[in-house]
């Protein structure tokens, strides 16, 4: 009796040279023999259930161990005899000692494991470490008692994500450069995408701030961050699902533990950190550029309640947030018909989530002290570019939870967002040039640009994201329609409209400029500034170039520079700092019409913005952080320097 518990217990990693190292000694010993100890043992003799045991962990170790194994193999036998499923797995960040941790955890029918990689030389298997379990018998989601102190979670300035992500852009560029050039070595993209996987890997890693935290009976809790909501609601759900049955809490010997993790390499069904430098040349690289979408309506819903959506795409190999409808209140049928304009960063897939807003303070999540609003439904939708590229709406429809979602939604691809177009009509103010306009109002600035700034920094100088945030696209098309037929309410319908669609207008007044603010002609003369080594000729070409503007132009930039400046005062309220308002702007002003690149050789319109982005923000981001620019000074300045560019 004691040698068979010997013979469970005992850890075979520790000796590597015994029996159950050898793959034929072990299926002679333990997969022949025992079996025929059980036959002859009566189940009454106190050693069967020790012999049933020994079978099962060595069966079970063989099994992790057999290259040959079936790749669909996804359970393992628990120490009753019953079949451990693996329901789901993949990658989270965990808050670890403080910092973050990326781990793959991996829920089964019965318990939620969580493992580190850990670090294989090239062509090995790969493997993983057991940080901790829970049965799912012992795991609760309670919140917090007042009592406890929720780890502060470090949240990264939004410039430094930003900046990450147009790195990525550049170095994707990069390979495709290298891929189409006769002379390209694949030494060279091999290179890049291992420079791509570091900064996207540092992505995953930095940007989740949504807290999932779990407990176990003991008081132990472990707290994740995920990128997205539907990816939180879909953890909880899964594993509430399972605690549904009549589970019993288990407690796992060291060979047992050592097994079942051994076992995760051919259970998992994610296989890959959910980068796209991992991804073969063949898979879909996504979609580039705007989607618009209208969220129509929504029915099936038993109970009047507070509804409203909101809308997720991915990017970079993980989901955000994107856009938020109004709450509708007391209703079982919401009709929001509300329009959004959405960026896509190599996005594949858009979600809805619908909710039913609470505002009961009872319900306070002390992992972010926010109300927790209720999930009513989720779903999702591949964007298939073949159906969302057409010029016309496409319709559609996500069921979730017995709600029905009615959507409809259209994509304009970069390339062709990219390009300004100039207004017919010369009379309105979008679309056509500045000099125009403000000769037309006898106004050194355009009363769009004056009146918008002025009611951001009336109220909405405060506001979480100004700038950054998107506003309803048909607010923002009332607005336009608005300034360009100069309608006599303009202002009544600024004091009543949504502060973020006042902001949105703002930036598509600029955006829609047939050629951008700071001018075609003097686009790459600032890109040779910015890249200017010594500071005293850096600032003597930014200066100089700014003197070459218009007048209109330069007045205009400096009105805004300074209106930047004030909404970046308030950071701390806001959350904008001068890198995230260069880099909401910065392409907004300085994006060419036409850009010099293309001219002789055709170059795809994604590939100059990768390229050209990342100094475009740096031009803006110089202006915003010099001290006050004066027009006059400026002007009294021109007596020295030649305006030739």
């Amino acid at each position: 009796m004691l040698l068979l518990e010997g013979m469970m217990l005992e850890n075979p990693a520790k000796h590597p040279n015994s029996t159950i190292h050898q793959h034929g000694s072990v299926d002679l010993v333990l997969c022949l023999k025992t079996p025929d100890l059980l036959k002859h043992t009566p189940k009454v003799h106190p050693d069967f259930p020790l012999l049933q045991d020994a079978l099962r962990i060595s069966q079970n170790f063989l099994s992790s161990i057999n290259e040959e194994i079936d790749p669909r193999r996804t359970a393992v036998t628990t120490p009753k005899g019953e079949v451990r499923q693996l329901v789901k797995d993949g990658f989270l960040v965990e808050m670890s000692e403080g910092s973050r941790k990326l781990r793959h955890v991996f829920l089964f029918t019965d318990l939620l494991l969580c493992a580190k990689m850990k670090k294989t030389s090239a062509g090995r298997q790969q493997q993983y470490e057991c940080k901790w379990y829970i049965p799912l018998a012992d795991l609760t989601f309670q919140l917090l008692d007042d009592s406890d102190v929720c780890p502060h979670i470090q949240v990264l300035p939004e410039h430094e994500i930003e900046e990450i992500k147009i790195k990525i852009s550049v170095i994707k560029s990069e390979i495709q450069k290298e891929k189409k050039a006769l002379k390209g070595q694949s030494r060279n993209v091999e290179r890049l995408r291992k420079k791509m996987n570091e900064q996207e890997s540092w992505l995953l890693l930095h940007s989740p701030t949504i807290p999932f935290r779990i407990h176990n009976k003991h008081g132990k809790s472990y707290l994740f961050l995920l990128s997205s909501d539907y990816e939180r609601s879909e953890w909880r759900e899964s594993i509430q699902k399972l605690q549904k049955k009549d589970l019993q809490t288990c407690q796992l010997s060291s060979v047992e533990l050592q097994v079942l993790t051994s076992s995760c390499c051919k259970l998992r069904t994610v296989h890959n950190i959910p980068v796209t430098s991992s991804k073969d040349d063949e898979e879909s690289p996504g979609l580039y550029g705007f989607l618009h979408v209208i969220v129509h309506s929504a029915k099936g819903f038993k109970e009047s309640a507070n509804l409203y959506c909101t809308l997720e795409v991915d990017s970079y190999g993980y989901f955000v947030s994107k856009a938020k409808t109004r709450v509708f209140r007391d209703t079982t049928e919401p009709q929001w018909n509300e329009e959004f304009e959405i960026e896509l960063e190599g996005s594949q897939c858009l979600r809805i989530l619908c909710y039913e807003k609470c505002y009961d303070k009872t319900k306070l999540n002390k992992d972010d002290n926010e109300i927790v609003d209720i999930i009513m439904g989720k779903g999702q939708v591949q964007l298939d570019p073949q159906t969302v590229q057409s010029k016309t709406w496409h319709m559609d429809v996500i069921e979730m939870n017995g709600i029905k979602v009615e959507f409809s939604m259209k994509f304009t691809s970069r390339d062709l967002s990219l390009k300004r177009t100039p207004s017919k009509k010369q009379s309105g103010v979008f679309g056509v040039k500045i000099s125009i306009v403000t000769k037309r109002e006898r106004s050194k600035v355009p009363y769009i640009v004056r009146q918008c700034i002025e009611e951001v920094e009336k109220r909405g100088i405060d506001e979480v994201g100004i700038y950054r945030i998107s506003g309803v696209a048909t607010d923002i098309q009332a607005l336009k329609a608005a300034f360009d037929t100069n309608t006599k309410d303009i202002l009544v319908m600024l004091s009543d409209m949504d502060i973020n669609a006042i902001a949105g207008t703002l930036k598509l007044y600029f955006r829609e400029l047939p050629e951008p603010l700071l001018t075609d002609r003097l686009y790459p003369a600032f890109m040779e500034g910015i890249a200017l080594s010594d500071p005293a000729a850096k600032e003597n070409c930014m200066m100089h170039l700014l003197r070459s503007l218009p007048d209109p132009n330069l007045i205009t930039f400096l009105s805004l520079l300074e209106h930047l400046k004030r909404v970046a005062d308030k950071e701390p309220i806001n959350k904008m700092s001068l890198h995230n308002l260069g880099t909401v702007f910065g392409p907004t002003l300085l994006r060419p019409s036409e850009s010099e690149v293309t001219k002789g050789h055709i170059t795809p319109a994604s590939d100059i913005w990768s390229h050209d982005v990342m100094a475009q923000v740096q031009v803006l981001l110089y202006y915003l952080q010099h001290p006050p620019i004066s027009f006059a000074e400026l002007k009294r300045n021109t007596l020295y320097f030649s305006t030739d560019v």
